[in-house]
């Protein structure tokens, strides 16, 4: 084949001309048998792609359901580490903690980021206590501790109250160097701040706090999916407007892959997309482009969405689970936040 035709073809296409057609090829011989199909499987999934997410709140020895989110839970922090015993030991690399601030305790500045003793410090000093291997995934955003539940701190303009960015980013750097005093490994900025990772980088590395990892939240939506995982913090009912002024234009791509590389460029060590299954696009375009460690989220909205229909009986359970998080993989995602980490953890141990 020549070069023009080359250039000219996709490649699939001239595979397909070079490899012949049926019946000398007949694609279904690979998918006969379990192990063929594990010997030419394209994409894998395992313990290690699963960080999960758990919600912290205030009181002792209680552990509250989330009812948006079936099998989901709160607890206080002293029942975190039986919370937790069972992932760790299934060897689930990472944990995802956010808090349920009580509404005394938040502010219009989110005062409450700034507290050593608030809740993700005291889970985070709890858990490294009793897990030392396992890493520990700070949120760093306002909305859990405003009582406007706003990402940043708002300002009123000649136009109307905005949620001022420099502000909030001035804010969202003491939170950071809060979390990483308390023990937090990867801080994980979602407020989609102009300008925060590069703020962050600077403020912990001139702190010591050099191996402190940042995961950005660097392509996060304005999405509808966010519902459940709303309820579970208390902030859904407290949020006054939308977020549409700071987190992304669901109709937008190349936006998303400035955002990344802007936060790349500032010191982010990783990147995330989020949501997860509405946004594989997104995933897939970002590890083209730039090759770096990329994670997706799937949301509490796409977690509730499949529970619901597991309920209902319309879905098989554990199938719908496992091919969810593998379309995240075949995607290019390194790992997944996903609400199932566990029980995903489990069916991969059994093989």
């Amino acid at each position: 084949m020549n070069a023009d035709r080359r250039q000219g073809l996709p490649f699939a296409a001239e595979a397909s001309d070079a490899l012949g057609a049926y019946p000398t090829v007949r694609m279904r011989r690979n998918r006969r048998d379990a192990w063929t199909r594990r010997l030419v499987a394209e994409n894998s999934l395992s313990v290690d792609d699963l960080i999960w997410p758990i919600f912290v709140i205030e009181g002792t020895n209680e552990e509250r359901a989330v009812g948006s989110m079936p099998g989901q839970t709160r607890v206080t922090v002293d029942r975190l580490a039986p919370h937790v015993e069972k992932a760790a030991r299934l060897g689930v690399p990472a944990l995802a903690i956010f808090p349920a601030t009580p509404p005394e305790a938040k502010d219009a500045e989110g005062t409450e980021a700034l507290n050593p003793n608030n809740l993700i410090c005291r889970a985070a000093r709890e858990l490294k206590k009793h897990f030392p291997e396992v890493g520990l995934v700070g949120d760093v955003a306002l909305d859990p501790y405003t009582d406007h539940g706003h990402d940043g701190v708002i300002r009123e303009t000649r136009t109307g109250d905005y949620v001022h960015n420099d502000d909030s980013v001035a804010i969202l750097v003491r939170q950071a160097l809060n979390q990483a005093e308390a023990g937090i490994d990867v801080i994980a900025p979602s407020d989609m701040m102009d300008g925060r990772i590069g703020a962050i980088r600077q403020a912990l590395d001139a702190q010591g706090f050099i191996d402190t990892r940042i995961m950005s939240y660097a392509a996060k939506y304005a999405s509808a999916f966010y519902g459940p995982f709303r309820d579970a913090l208390g902030s859904g009912k407290a949020l006054r407007g939308d977020k549409k002024t700071y987190q992304m234009d669901p109709a937008n791509s190349d936006e998303a892959l400035r955002e990344v590389a802007l936060d790349l460029a500032e010191g982010a060590d990783m990147v995330m997309v989020k949501p997860g299954m509405p946004y594989l696009d997104i995933v897939r375009r970002v590890k083209d482009r730039f090759a770096v460690p990329t994670f997706a989220y799937q949301v509490s909205g796409e977690y509730a969405m499949i529970m619901a229909a597991v309920q209902n009986g319309w879905i098989e359970r554990e199938r719908a689970m496992m091919e969810s998080l593998m379309g995240f993989k075949r995607a290019g995602a390194n790992g997944v936040l996903t609400y199932f980490a566990v029980e995903a953890a489990e069916v991969l141990r059994r093989g």
